[in-house]
């Protein structure tokens, strides 16, 4: 089984084909952000079809930042991309490629591939928390992904928190929005043992402990995997993250949760091809 995985960002559009659990041949190009629908089209078909020259492939998935409707395969209001406000994508690429056709967006595809691919094989429940420059989340439920009626579950980065919502505290959007400075050099800065960096990840643990609580208290998983770009300062932030993790109410759940950091290279176009596996398991 050999399945191209898409994965559609702002600037770029990234393919590779997933085999066996690895993946090969990965093909990068920039996108038209700002073209037509059929431009950015074009763009994801350049990739496709140098993917599909190796032959033998059995489905393509594509992960795209934006709200889906996973049936149809609608794509609607994908961020940074103003023309797509709605695209039959799943349609298009059928009708050209004659193959089975996968789309969701980036976050539950980060949370199928960690599912299959990565920390969470072998959990029941699972939820891919996504904090790069929002907060978002994909949530596995009794070894499937729930993406829920409108493709929306998991979007704890929309709740209300302190004086905005609970991604501008618990996503690189603390360093970047609310603190106005660059996470890169907070997290440089907080390996050469700065103290400003290392109090500003403390003050980000304590958000990410809180968005942790409400993932367990709206869906009580058994494994959550950290993804997104912020993972990456988990050494500076897990302390306090866990104390307040520890003011959950029931300490028995504490107990038994289990946190993982995402070590997957390439995740957007892992997951985008592992939504063929969750779809045909």
């Amino acid at each position: 089984m050999r399945v191209i995985g898409i994965d559609l960002g702002a600037t770029n559009v990234r393919g590779a084909i997933l085999a066996g659990g690895e993946i090969s041949g990965i093909i990068g190009i920039p996108i038209q952000s700002n073209g037509s629908v059929e431009d950015v089209l074009a763009d994801i078909y350049q990739v496709v079809d140098e993917l599909l020259l190796s032959g033998d492939i059995t489905a393509i998935g594509i992960g795209v930042p934006s709200i889906v409707d996973v049936e149809k395969g609608i794509v609607y209001d994908v961020l940074n991309i103003p023309s797509w406000k709605e695209v039959h994508l799943k349609k298009l690429m059928q009708e050209k490629y004659n193959l089975p056709v996968y789309i969701n967006n980036d976050a539950n595809c980060f949370a199928v591939g960690e599912y299959y691919y990565g920390k969470g094989k072998g959990s029941s429940s699972m939820i891919g928390l996504t904090m790069g420059t929002g907060l978002g989340a994909g949530v596995i439920i009794n070894h499937h992904l729930y993406a829920g009626f409108n493709c929306g579950a998991g979007e704890f980065g929309f709740l209300p928190y302190g004086n905005n919502l609970l991604e501008y505290y618990a996503s690189g959007s603390f360093f970047s929005l609310t603190n106005g400075i660059n996470g890169g050099k907070v997290f440089k800065d907080a390996q050469n043992g700065e103290a400003y960096a290392l109090q500003l990840f403390k003050e980000f643990g304590k958000h990410v402990g809180y968005a942790i609580k409400m993932v367990m208290y709206t869906y009580d998983p058994q494994m959550i995997v950290l993804g997104g770009s912020a993972r990456h300062g988990y050494e500076y932030f897990k302390e306090t993250m866990w104390e307040e993790i520890n003011t959950f109410a029931f300490s028995s759940s504490v107990k038994k949760i289990k946190i993982e950091v995402s070590e997957m290279h390439n995740s957007g176009i892992i997951g985008a091809a592992a939504l063929y596996m969750d779809s045909n398991q």
